[in-house]
């Protein structure tokens, strides 16, 4: 089932909504801000016309695109493939709203648990993912190519999502 693209205020001027092709630029800002390895504009090109698992979301900050998300919806787990904010507004807890509304997101799709790799040596992603429910499950060993470090493999389990209704904006932007 199709579910309308709804996008989501917050205060702050926060916004969560769809990922286009046209955010494609402004997404590669973030993405050559946040990680020494990223991903090419024909990949999230690829992501979005071709994957039909994948859902991306960018959160823009007044109208700007500060970060994005994407995960990839399999049967009845989500595995997030990208989350980032750009490095001038880390540190105010918006990776936190923006992991939140990917894993509400998830929630809303169907999703009952959820999956990620992050770098072993990133201790804030790491203890932010374990505030939200993550569990470390293994080790992928030489994951990351630019530097061969290993990757920790963390799993979480998605309240139903009855859960989030209380919220405001709890609607979804798929």
């Amino acid at each position: 089932m199709e579910q309308k693209h709804q996008t989501q205020i917050h205060d702050e001027g926060l916004s969560f909504r769809l990922m286009t092709l046209k955010d494609i630029p402004d997404v590669m800002v973030v993405e050559r801000d946040a990680f020494t390895l990223p991903w090419t504009e024909e990949a999230f090109q690829n992501e979005l016309k071709l994957n039909h698992f994948a859902r991306y979301m960018v959160m823009e900050y007044e109208g700007r695109t500060i970060g994005y998300a994407g995960m990839w919806t399999i049967v009845d787990e989500a595995h997030i493939t990208n989350i980032a904010l750009l490095g001038a507004y880390r540190g105010r807890k918006w990776g936190e709203r923006l992991l939140n509304e990917l894993m509400k997101t998830a929630s809303f799709l169907g999703m009952e648990r959820i999956t990620l790799e992050v770098r072993v040596s990133n201790e804030v992603a790491k203890c932010l993912y374990l505030k939200k429910g993550f569990q470390p499950a293994g080790i992928r060993k030489g994951y990351y190519s630019d530097n061969g470090e290993d990757a920790l493999i963390m799993w979480a389990d998605l309240p139903p999502y009855r859960e989030y209704e209380s919220e405001e904006g709890s609607e979804g932007w798929v």
